[in-house]
């Protein structure tokens, strides 16, 4: 199981209440949400790293 990093984010309320939306028609929590957001975007910029076939097979057992 992988560990989480935990931190306090300051939002504004209609950007939360926008995420929250999103999240609910995703059927996520706002945590998944952002979570998922952070993760496209890194991915979009290309600046997260990508891990090799060995890694993720090795997670799945």
């Amino acid at each position: 199981m992988s560990k989480k990093k935990s931190f306090v984010l300051r939002i504004d309320p209609e950007t939360f209440k926008s995420i929250e939306k999103w999240a609910d028609d995703e059927f996520r929590s706002v945590n998944g949400q952002l979570e998922w957001m952070i993760n496209k975007s890194l991915k979009d910029a290309k600046r997260l790293k990508q891990k090799n076939q060995s890694e993720d097979s090795d997670e799945k057992k």
